[in-house]
C-alpha cells in the first residue's frame, strides 16, 4: 500500500447477509474507509441495504457505498468474505464445510482476478476451513488471507473474566486459541489481569472464588456456548462479529502492529502444519507481519494439537 492509498483505503464486502451488513454499519461509524463496495448475489436486497445506510451520511464522515459486482472490487485495499450458506438445522459441520467450500471454488476465482493484490479476510464458516480454501484457491502469500479466527472468542472471553474479576476488560489479555469451534481452548497459562498472571492475581484478590480451577472452567463453558445461547434466542449473531471484523480491518488499514488471535497458515508451530488455526499474529498493513509462539503448558499443547486434527479432517473431507 502506499501512502496515497492509505489517505483514501477502499474496503469490499463479498457477502451482504446479517454478519456483512453489521461489519459495513460498523466500519461505517469508525471512519476507517473512503470507499465501501459491497457485493451480493441478492442484488434487489443489496441495493435496500445501501438505500438504508445512505439515510446514515449526515451523521458520519463522508464515506461513499455502493452495491456492486466483482468488478468493481479492483484497487481494494481488503477484501472481507463473508458470503456462504448457513448451518441448517440438522446439517453437520462436514456438510456445511462441503458446501461452502463449492461455493468459495465459484467466487475466490472472481475476487483474486478484479483484486488479487488485497489482503482477504475470510468469515465464513466453519472459517478456519474456508480460509485454507481462500488461501489454495487464491495461490496468494499465506500472510494475505486471514481468517478472523478466535478474536470474538477471545473477546467474550475477557468480557465475562471481567465481569467475575470487577475489572476493566481492557485490563484482562486472554485468549481463546485453535478452531474456532467446539475445540477452541484458553491460554489459562498466559491470562493476565493488568500484568499479572491469574494463578498470582486470585490470591490477591479480595473476592475469594473458592475452587479457582472450577471457577475458570465454567467461565470457559459460557464462552464456548455464547452463541449458540444467542443463537437459540434470536437465530444468529452479528454485532459481536461486526466490530470484531472492524477491529481486524483497522489493524490492516493503520498498519497497527496489533497482535490479534486470527486463524492464520501455521507450519512447525508446535508440530501443527499445513492448517489454519488461531494464534497471536502480528498484524498490519501486509496481512500478517508474524505470528508468536505463546510458552503453552503440556495441556495446552494438546488441545491445540486436538484442534488442529479436527480442522485437517475436515479440510481433508471437503476436497482440498
Amino acid at each position: 500500500m502506499n501512502s496515497a492509498k492509505m489517505l483514501k483505503p477502499k474496503v469490499s464486502i463479498v457477502g451482504a447477509g446479517n454478519v456483512g451488513m453489521r461489519y459495513v454499519y460498523s466500519l461505517m461509524l469508525a471512519n476507517l474507509a473512503r470507499s465501501i463496495v459491497i457485493v451480493d448475489i441478492d442484488k434487489k436486497r443489496l441495493e435496500g441495504e445501501v438505500m438504508d445506510l445512505a439515510s446514515c451520511m449526515p451523521f458520519v464522515s463522508p464515506v461513499d457505498i455502493m452495491a456492486g459486482d466483482y468488478s468493481d472490487l479492483k484497487d481494494s485495499d481488503i477484501v472481507v468474505i463473508t458470503a456462504g450458506a448457513k448451518q441448517k438445522p440438522g446439517q453437520s459441520r462436514l456438510e456445511l464445510a462441503r458446501q461452502n467450500v463449492e461455493i468459495y471454488k465459484t467466487i475466490i476465482p472472481k475476487i483474486t482476478q478484479y483484486a488479487k493484490d488485497a489482503i482477504f479476510l475470510v468469515v465464513t464458516n466453519p472459517v478456519d476451513v474456508l480460509s485454507y480454501a481462500a488461501y489454495k484457491i487464491s495461490q496468494k502469500p499465506w500472510q494475505e488471507v486471514i481468517g478472523s479466527g478466535t478474536v470474538l472468542d477471545s473477546a467474550r472471553l475477557r468480557l465475562l473474566l471481567s465481569r467475575h474479576c470487577n475489572v476493566d476488560a481492557r485490563n484482562v489479555h486472554a485468549y481463546i486459541l485453535g478452531e474456532h469451534g467446539d475445540s477452541e481452548f484458553p491460554v489459562w497459562s498466559r491470562a493476565m489481569i493488568g500484568g499479572v498472571l491469574f494463578k498470582d492475581y486470585c490470591p490477591m484478590c479480595e473476592d475469594k472464588c473458592g475452587d479457582v480451577k472450577n471457577t475458570l472452567s465454567n467461565i470457559f463453558g459460557e464462552v464456548k456456548n455464547f452463541a449458540y445461547n444467542v443463537i437459540e434466542r434470536k437465530g444468529e449473531t452479528s454485532y459481536g462479529v461486526g466490530l470484531a471484523l472492524t477491529r481486524i480491518t483497522s489493524a490492516v488499514l493503520k498498519d497497527e502492529n496489533s497482535i490479534l488471535p486470527v486463524s492464520s497458515f501455521v507450519d512447525n508451530y508446535y508440530d501443527v502444519g499445513d492448517v489454519y488455526i488461531s494464534v497471536p499474529a502480528i498484524v498490519d498493513k501486509r496481512g500478517i507481519k508474524n505470528l508468536l509462539k505463546l510458552k503453552l503448558e503440556g495441556e495446552e499443547i494438546a488441545n491445540l494439537k486436538t484442534s488442529a486434527k479436527l480442522i485437517k479432517e475436515v479440510i481433508k473431507s471437503s476436497g482440498l
